[in-house]
């Protein structure tokens, strides 16, 4: 039985309630030949009540993972929001990923799927031109096979924003941190633009990859969170690599403390001289 419930919110106007932090495809998940520990951080997500899991399958052997567990106790897939994503840029690639998504995690239907990683203008119109990818998300969400759509992007914010604004999306996965506090561009544009449209805005790269935290300066992976959290976003995603790291996600959610403006100012100070630097997953930076 999961321990006391998370807080759960509103995944945009889908209808759909998720819990305030979800399981990140990054961390263990993102390996290969690792499935006992990768299995062991599920189910301690599973436990701990978190809801919304995400995977890709650019994520080594993540939908495997994941498959080990929806496969071996089905029953435990009731109540969960899977995520998983496709890269390619063709309507019929796109499906065969999807094919190969369901095969690898024994599933029939995702809750959403999302367009991977979307990086510039061409890309975007490669997307929505005849055979591109953007018609196999419309035809899945049409025939049941994903119950929701999305797009993904950390390179460039102008390109993300104008996909949210264009296409008729379900969600948006961009990145939230201090430094894009700082920045400008995926919080106060993407988001904003998502939010108007009644989309969920999940948060990623929340950690940095790690390269974030600095417990000299107080910045751990709970304050991060906690940061991350306090931005204009529907929910969270962390990867995580042990039980410990998923156990302390969640507790940022039981219950979730939103940061006071005070502490929110503390944390950015720490980043503001080397916000540029730190974004190191975007494109060239003026």
């Amino acid at each position: 039985m999961p321990m006391d419930s998370l807080d759960l919110v509103d995944f945009g106007q889908t209808g759909c309630r998720v819990s305030r932090v979800g399981l990140g495809g990054e961390g263990v998940l993102r390996t290969r030949h690792r499935l006992d520990e990768a299995v062991s951080v599920i189910e301690t997500a599973l436990h701990e009540g978190i809801s919304y899991f995400d995977s890709a399958p650019a994520y080594a052997d993540s939908e495997d993972y994941y498959g080990a567990v929806w496969k071996k106790h089905p029953q435990r897939r009731e109540g969960i929001f899977q995520a998983s994503k496709s890269a390619q840029r063709t309507r019929d690639g796109a499906l065969r990923d999807l094919e190969r998504t369901f095969h690898r995690m024994g599933l029939s239907r995702l809750d959403l799927w999302q367009i991977h990683d979307v990086r510039s203008m061409e890309e975007l119109h490669t997307l929505e031109k005849p055979g591109g990818a953007l018609h196999a998300f419309l035809e899945a969400k049409a025939s049941g096979l994903a119950a929701h759509i999305g797009v993904t992007g950390h390179h460039d914010p102008r390109v993300l924003t104008e996909a949210v604004a264009r296409w008729p999306l379900d969600a948006v996965l961009l990145p939230v941190n201090p430094v894009e506090a700082i920045l400008g561009g995926f919080l106060n544009e993407t988001a904003s633009v998502a939010a108007q449209k009644g989309m969920a805005v999940i948060g990623m790269k929340v950690l940095g990859g790690s390269q974030y935290l600095a417990p000299n300066a107080g910045i751990d992976a709970v304050t991060l969170i906690r940061f991350a959290l306090s931005q204009p976003v529907t929910l969270v995603v962390v990867g995580c690599h042990s039980a410990h790291h998923v156990r302390t996600l969640a507790s940022c959610a039981r219950p979730f403390q939103p940061m006071d403006r005070e502490e929110q100012s503390a944390v950015l100070d720490v980043f503001r001289p080397y916000a540029k630097r730190l974004a190191f997953y975007r494109g060239p930076l003026g």
